[in-house]
């Protein structure tokens, strides 16, 4: 029993290590412009030329994710990015912002009702959240680069990432090519100011974290406003539906397959 321990505490401790040596790849930076900084992940494109122009994909991680490691926003999607189909097929830049502790991605006011369960009052205006701010500043730096390919720069998140990609879309509507969202959600009122962006969004239909309403909403005005947007609802997932997102064949086709 003991040497049966043993094995499995060594199997866990390789694949850390892996997991470790892989993310890795994904160098560290940080962007400082007075009192506004963030640091994220970067991961280029194998035999990366700077003369060469590139797409480029923000994410944007959950709050479980949150701090100042500069290590945990890589552990929902990180992986996928590395794969070497992946890194062949779509040879871009893929960034992962870390939102600190004490701040949120999205300007959102939470709340429980009489049961005890989170509401989400998504804001239809309002000056960014102190990550937010941020992260706009990091954003235009890094397209400020000569190697990026402004008609390909792309944005998706999960859960406060989700609502997050939201509020980037109607703060930067001329910016993204396309975007997806993941178990997040947003003010209708906002969808407005993103229709005519391709967006693809996904939810658990038991998500006992974040209301799938917020994403069914939003997906229903965008089909009466909006250019084309995808609604993906899994009716037996959680809130982990970025899960089943990622495994979705045809989510980074779609999403790269989009230009401005």
């Amino acid at each position: 029993m003991k040497h049966l321990q043993l094995i499995l505490w060594f199997s866990l401790l390789l694949t850390l290590q892996t997991k470790a040596q892989d993310f890795k790849k994904y160098d560290k930076g940080s962007f400082i412009d007075g009192k506004d900084s963030i640091s994220y992940r970067i991961l280029f494109p194998e035999n990366f030329d700077p003369k060469q122009k590139y797409p480029v994909l923000f994410f944007l991680h959950g709050s479980g994710e949150r701090g100042n490691d500069n290590t945990k926003q890589l552990t929902h999607g990180g992986k996928l990015f590395l794969r070497n189909d992946i890194r062949k097929q779509y040879p871009a830049i893929v960034i992962f912002p870390q939102c600190p502790e004490d701040s949120f991605w999205a300007n959102v006011e939470m709340s429980s009702d009489s049961t005890g369960k989170r509401v989400f009052n998504y804001q239809k205006s309002g000056k960014p959240t102190k990550a937010m701010k941020a992260l706009l500043g990091m954003i235009d730096n890094i397209l400020d680069k000569p190697y990026i390919n402004h008609q390909q720069v792309y944005i998706g998140g999960l859960s406060m990432g989700g609502m997050g990609t939201f509020e980037l879309l109607r703060r930067k509507p001329k910016t993204f090519a396309a975007a997806f969202s993941i178990c997040g959600g947003d003010n209708i009122a906002n969808a407005d100011k993103y229709k005519k962006i391709p967006l693809w969004i996904f939810h658990g239909g038991k998500d006992d974290v974040v209301p799938p309403a917020g994403s069914t909403a939003i997906a229903n005005q965008l089909k009466i406003i909006g250019k084309e947007v995808k609604f993906t609802l899994y009716p037996d997932a959680n809130h982990n539906s970025w899960d089943s997102a990622f495994a979705e064949p045809q989510l980074l086709p779609w999403l790269f397959s989009h230009k401005k």
